[in-house]
């Protein structure tokens, strides 16, 4: 069966103080996600008589009237036709790892057991599912509890967030953001769910607890029939996920014509098979059996000396951000942003790479795409947990043209012209120097320096990624997999700039 791809932040963490703030979160979504499971956060800092802060659940009865709250605004956005799911956090005594409790009805209520074999005794029956994250922190404060998991509860597990990636303790995108809960540690990562026996789908997501769907933290993506609730809860209990670490890879991945996730009966040969769609070069596929690197489809080489001629497809980033030094000027914390990405050919696709709220698509056609945007010198995505990285907003376009043509890209009243060609060969940043020029005079009048750094340093930025031609971010595969006993095969995916994706494994029992 072909099957549909559904995106969102799967992890989008809501506090008590900040319930007025949940239409805001839903016009922000709304404009980048297919759907949206929000997690109510019902713990704050409580003082200890001595001062210290611990992290506590609030009053029994201000949860009960933002879950009702919640509850209200769900039934709301499924009337209009969006499909909203409302869950919570649940952490317990920290023996067990934290999970987010989510349900496909809205009227769910919230269990706080010490321990996760009672939260899951509390839903048995019901459609309900908990999804442990930052799985690799340390055994008993936070990590994940894979002694007590129960995979009918937990058919799928976060591997990577803003926390960083907890697939395994010796690769790279390590948690190392969050310096309270840390470091990352081997005997509670997703590899030891999966050497256990567990059947464990993966996922991407944020862990946003200031403003959800941040491009940098990672999302998720669900193999479903249609876009209703239903069906993508069945996808979401079938294990057909995948995540990504930032950008939208699209993946399907097949093992004897069984999607991720499936479980399938088989001989001691199986037939693995995927389709990749980039958004940028393709470095390379890991094929894994068993969390062992069974084989690397590597597509770096395979492409470059390829002459592009005439009418082709590609795709670049363009980013907009960077600015001031709040050290410098501490008044200049935003930028606003008017653009327009106008080609002779045809814009196919615009994939938004949003990490703060005020960004908008005005008008997108298969000519241009006109859009305002608000870029942050300190973005607010980062709260208590560590300093945030995304300081740009932007897009990934896909575009068809002529090689030899020019795209014209319209920023805040100036045109900068972008031939194909040049796209294809390298990156490029242009500097906002008439403002920064009258930045520096208007606070510190007319100074010279023997470099540029006073200016450069203090200069919004427009920086235009490296374009890819269609040959280097798209993929097929087929492979042959000796499988010498039962057991389970994945993929991750790994790009030349760095963004990963990884395919809930296939299980598959061998059959003698």
């Amino acid at each position: 069966m072909k099957y549909n791809k559904f995106w969102t932040d799967m992890h989008s963490n809501i506090h008590h103080e900040q319930m007025n703030e949940l239409p805001v979160w839903y016009e922000h979504i709304k404009k980048q996600m297919d759907f949206w499971p929000v997690a109510y956060y019902p713990f704050y800092m409580r003082p200890t008589p001595s001062g210290l802060g611990v992290e506590d659940r609030y009053d029994d009865e201000e949860v009960a009237r933002d879950w009702e709250l919640l509850r209200s605004f769900t039934e709301e956005a499924n009337r209009q036709g969006y499909p909203m799911f409302m869950g919570y956090e649940w952490q317990g005594s920290g023996l067990d790892g934290d999970h987010n409790v989510f349900f496909l009805h809205n009227n769910g209520k919230q269990e706080h057991p010490m321990r996760y074999q009672d939260l899951a005794a509390a839903y048995e029956g019901q459609e309900v599912i908990g999804i442990p994250h930052h799985l690799a922190y340390q055994p008993g404060s936070r990590g994940k509890n894979w002694d007590t998991h129960n995979e009918t509860f937990s058919p799928i597990a976060e591997i990577y967030s803003s926390h960083g990636s907890s697939e395994n303790d010796d690769g790279p995108l390590s948690m190392d953001r969050h310096v309270h809960m840390g470091p990352r540690t081997g005997e509670t990562t997703y590899e030891k769910g999966l050497e256990r026996g567990y059947k464990i789908g993966i996922i991407a997501a944020g862990d946003n607890h200031s403003i959800p769907g941040v491009f940098e933290n990672g999302s998720m993506c669900v193999l479903a029939e249609e876009g209703t609730k239903e069906s993508i809860w069945e996808g979401l209990t079938r294990r057909r996920t995948y995540g990504v670490s930032r950008s939208r890879i699209e993946v399907d991945y097949y093992v004897n014509s069984a999607p991720m996730g499936s479980e399938i009966e088989a001989g001691k040969e199986v037939e693995l098979e995927f389709q990749i769609k980039g958004t940028g070069a393709v470095d390379r596929v890991e094929i894994l059996r068993d969390n062992v690197l069974e084989e690397m489809v590597v597509h770096s080489g395979t492409w470059e000396r390829e002459e592009q001629v005439g009418l082709i497809r590609f795709k670049f980033r363009l980013e907009l951000g960077w600015g001031p030094d709040t050290r410098v000027y501490h008044n200049h914390l935003r930028k606003d942003w008017e653009g327009r990405l106008e080609t002779d050919g045809k814009l196919l696709s615009a994939q938004p790479c949003w990490n703060h709220y005020g960004q908008e698509i005005v008008q997108d056609d298969d000519k241009s795409c006109s859009f305002t945007m608000t870029t942050y010198q300190s973005p607010a995505s980062g709260k208590w947990m560590g300093a945030e990285k995304a300081a740009t907003e932007g897009f990934i376009f896909e575009v068809e043209a002529d090689v030899d043509s020019v795209l014209r890209l319209l920023v805040n009243g100036k045109e900068y012209l972008l031939p194909v060609r040049e796209l294809l060969n390298s990156s490029q940043v242009m500097a906002l120097w008439d403002e920064v020029n009258c930045l520096t005079k208007e606070n510190w009048g007319e100074i010279t320096h023997y470099r540029n750094d006073p200016w450069w340093h203090n200069a919004y930025k427009i920086r235009i990624g490296k374009a890819y031609p269609e040959n280097s971010y798209k993929l097929t595969g087929k492979r042959k997999i000796r499988m010498e006993q039962s057991g389970n095969l994945r993929l991750r995916i790994w790009q030349k700039n760095g963004d990963a994706a990884w395919t809930s494994p296939v299980f598959i029992t061998v059959k003698e």
